[in-house]
């Protein structure tokens, strides 16, 4: 480990009830490119190195090797359990069986609770992992109220159980929001969203703020190394914008390290995932130090195309149109 960014010098971001956690961190989701192996290899040199927010979830197949690395940064002294805010997510094929789920996931990653457990995608239609983009499941449906709700009372179980700490929603739209968000016991923590300089989702931003939950932005970086099924030849690269370019070499740093400035200064938690210990701990580094002008922001605020990276359309019902109907852009729930 070539250096370690001191925890106290990461900003941070104050949940509903008061508590602080960290306003960066370590991404799990090795896409198409990474194995395990990989990803908690990187996850135990992210800790390491002063990471202490780590964003996971059951889909991703990895959870069993990040609780290994876990175990023995506990053992070599590095950190506590406590000292770590660990997510999940429960997957759409388990929407029935949260809690059961969640056990896996606590087993897996060998802790007696997890800080944030999401519901990762607001239907119950399920894929195969590294399916390709055409891939549709017949039993698939539009969302139901009745039916998210019936899994968002298993989470609000998971609280009372003590099993997590926190719940959240993610890949939500503000008409989703609006028909659920009456009728939680529990109300969600944080909201989990596609984030970054060419998609800033600013409307659903606000509106989740003045909820008092959470923005967390994942493709913080424009994901270049997502799954090709989520890849289309209008996708604006966010390395490449202008603004962030000529922001970039204003502060002689690499266009990546502006995209998650800009994020955390924003307000969201950005969750970036590097397998390379440089990389990592530049992004971690980089939130701590030179931070953009008002100007700087002003100018990426502008720099926003509405372009949608993960589109979701490996989701989509018999008889949906196209992705865009996963996402309301009408201003009402597509049936």
């Amino acid at each position: 480990m070539s250096e370690r960014i001191d925890p106290n010098k990461v900003p941070k971001r104050r949940l509903y009830t008061g508590e602080e956690i960290p306003a960066l961190g370590i991404g799990t989701f090795g896409s198409d490119k990474y194995g395990p192996e990989e990803v908690s290899q990187a996850v135990y040199g992210a800790v390491k190195g002063g990471y202490r927010l780590i964003d996971g979830a059951a889909v991703y197949q990895n959870e069993d090797r990040i609780g290994e690395m876990l175990q023995k940064l506990y053992v070599e002294g590095v950190v506590t359990r406590k000292e770590l805010f660990i997510t999940s997510k429960v997957w759409n094929d388990s929407h029935r069986q949260v809690e059961a789920s969640c056990r896996k996931s606590l087993a897996d990653l060998k802790t007696d609770y997890i800080d944030l457990y999401f519901v990762h995608w607001p239907f119950p239609n399920y894929h195969a992992p590294g399916c390709d983009g055409d891939s549709r499941n017949p039993d698939s449906k539009p969302f139901s109220v009745e039916e998210f709700m019936d899994t968002w009372r298993q989470c609000e179980e998971l609280v009372d159980k003590g099993l997590v700490r926190y719940i959240g929603m993610s890949n939500m739209t503000i008409p989703k929001l609006e028909a659920v968000l009456p009728l939680c016991r529990i109300q969600p923590a944080a909201l989990e969203l596609e984030c970054h300089p060419s998609f800033q989702q600013q409307e659903l931003f606000d509106y989740a703020v003045s909820h008092h939950m959470q923005p967390i932005g994942y493709c913080p970086l424009g994901s270049p190394s997502r799954p090709e099924r989520d890849r289309t030849p209008e996708d604006v690269a966010d390395t490449q914008l202008p603004e962030i370019v000529e922001i970039a070499r204003a502060h002689g740093v690499h266009p990546v390290l502006i995209c998650l400035k800009w994020a955390v200064q924003r307000g969201q938690i950005p969750i970036p995932f590097s397998v390379k210990e440089p990389q990592y701990l530049s992004n971690l580094r980089c939130i701590t130090e030179d931070p953009l002008t008002e100007e700087e922001m002003a100018r990426i605020a502008g720099a926003d195309k509405n372009c949608r990276l993960v589109k979701g359309q490996v989701f989509l019902w018999p008889g949906a149109s196209d992705w865009q109907d996963l996402w309301d852009l009408d201003g009402t729930i597509t049936k």
